[in-house]
């Protein structure tokens, strides 16, 4: 049955759980992401307290390629968006 804004609580329920596994989603691939460009591009022993200007590259290249090939993926599988 519907409510006075067209929708009802289970269909309110399943968006609720579409966004929030989304957003699970989101989370896991950036961790993800960040986790592989900071093992590939950071030194083990901190010099400094910024990044020096071959980490900011190299961080910017990985994720350039980290999105490139997800989106690759996600196109091969058939989905609009990145594999998790």
């Amino acid at each position: 049955m519907a409510t006075k804004n067209g929708a009802s609580s289970i269909e309110k329920e399943q968006i609720f759980g579409m966004a929030e596994k989304e957003m699970e989603y989101r989370v896991d691939l950036f961790n993800r992401l960040t986790q592989t460009c900071f093992q590939k591009c950071i030194e083990k022993r901190y010099k400094e307290s910024e990044l020096n200007m071959g980490e900011n590259s190299c961080i910017d290249r990985c994720v350039s390629k980290y999105w490139q090939v997800t989106n690759l993926v996600g196109q091969l599988l058939g989905s609009n968006r990145p594999p998790m």
